[in-house]
């Protein structure tokens, strides 16, 4: 892990000859493996959870790698829900390390972060002979490090939408035509409804590739009941599919997920109907509209962009119209800040700013500033720890308030912590569980 710190200054640099050359260094373990490939803007992880989930449920090996991480950095590597051993990570680093530093020696530039994190990724899902790995891309797609892979037996689009413009492009036909890089020859492709000059650009690429194209489309679910914490619908032939994650969005994901499942039976993974209904059950998503305490209410959100912010909206508006809701936000300056604020700040009664712990971060107090353009009722808190007192003293005496914290996965984990930390201190206080 001190290796890890040392080479984060190497930062991000879009292609694939790194990722190639350290791969080939490394036997290409990548070649020996099957995947899900998924990209998008938005719900790629929850996508990654239930397509993951339905296939452990079926019996295969399933290997799952993601980022960012929330909680712990092992969650970055997972088989079959759980996180890499520290001892394996090791083990799984130390040939990266020296196969890096070979690559420096021989002239190479030295390969960034994500690239010794995802052929390290390789080496483990290898080591214990995963059936299939579900790999989520990172910022695009085509020179996204996990485009090395050339074995995918499904590609996935989740929502894609404006986001990591400076790298991406700067409209939406751009932005697609990054993702769907990832497409290969003739390998099936999923996508969910997409905004029309992004559905156009991967219609086209799949065409050009001769792959089939399934689009998994939520106006065809029937019966749609929303909640919390269980939610049902129907597809298709599936009658009462039942999730446990909230947010409105979620069934759309579901949706895609199961047309996932779907291409990989015509691939040669069969999946039972039960295995389908108890991964879509089981399957769960740290930092997606999740709820991580009851009294109050505090709900947690990965929305960081501009759709994000749209989609939790949405769902604030849907779940708690008839409640008083408090925000905390905390985001990244390099992020359109201003549409975020404009989309989520008319839902709060009052909102509390943070200073996220990333050097990306825009100071809370300019946050501050920028929701107070249309929003009075903003405060900025020195720390999370004050953020989430301030937070629950508003929320005390109102039996139907909602704390809402969202604008950046990089403070959820420490977040988590704190209320977790908190209904300890309560739950022994009071000598029983709330």
């Amino acid at each position: 892990m001190e290796y890890m710190e040392s080479i984060q200054s190497y930062g991000v640099v879009p292609g694939l000859s790194g990722i190639r050359q350290l791969c080939r260094r490394l036997g290409d373990p990548q070649d020996s493996l099957k995947f899900v490939h998924i990209a998008g803007t938005n719900g790629k992880g929850s996508v990654l959870a239930y397509v993951s989930t339905i296939l452990r449920e079926a019996g295969y090996k399933t290997g799952r790698y993601i980022s960012p991480a929330v909680m712990d950095y092992r969650e970055r590597f997972q088989i079959d829900g759980r996180m890499i051993p520290k001892t394996q990570l090791g083990r799984c680093l130390e040939p990266v390390k020296e196969a890096a530093e070979q690559m420096v020696r021989d002239g190479y530039p030295h390969p960034t972060p994500f690239e010794v994190e995802t052929a390290a990724a390789f080496l483990y899902f290898l080591n214990n002979r995963c059936d299939i790995v579900v790999l989520e891309t990172g910022m695009g797609g085509r020179l996204d490090a996990t485009n090395v892979v050339r074995t995918a037996v499904c590609t996935v689009f989740s929502s894609i939408s404006m986001d990591h413009m400076a790298m991406l492009g700067s409209s939406l036909e751009e932005i697609a035509a990054q993702k769907a890089g990832i497409i290969k020859e003739r390998c099936p492709v999923v996508s969910c409804r997409q905004k029309e000059e992004a559905m156009q650009v991967i219609e086209r690429e799949a065409a050009q590739h001769g792959c089939t194209l399934t689009v998994g489309d939520v106006s065809l679910a029937g019966q749609v009941r929303y909640g919390l914490t269980k939610q049902r619908f129907h597809y298709g032939k599936y009658k009462n599919l039942e999730i446990s994650m909230a947010g409105k969005y979620q069934i759309a994901i579901a949706v895609l997920s199961l047309e996932v499942i779907e291409a990989l039976r015509v691939a040669g993974f069969p999946v039972s109907e039960n295995a389908l209904r108890e991964g879509l059950r089981k399957a769960e998503w740290t930092g997606r509209f999740e709820i991580i305490g009851k009294k109050p209410l505090f709900i947690v959100d990965g929305a960081h962009n501009e759709d994000g912010a749209a989609k939790l909206a949405e769902s604030v508006q849907f779940y708690f119209s008839d409640k008083k809701v408090i925000f905390i936000m905390g985001i990244l300056a390099d992020k359109e800040y201003d549409k975020i604020i404009g989309l989520t700040a008319p839902l709060a009664e009052q909102i509390i700013t943070v200073t996220p712990h990333n050097a990306r971060a825009l100071d809370g107090y300019e946050l501050a500033r920028a929701v107070r353009e249309v929003h009075p009722v903003v405060t900025a808190a020195d720390s999370l720890q004050e953020a989430v007192e301030m937070a629950c003293l508003l929320a005390e005496g109102e039996k139907d308030a909602v704390v809402v914290a969202f604008g950046s996965l990089s403070w959820l984990g420490e977040l988590i912590s704190i209320i977790e930390h908190r209904d300890m201190i309560r739950r022994d206080s009071h000598g029983r569980s709330e």
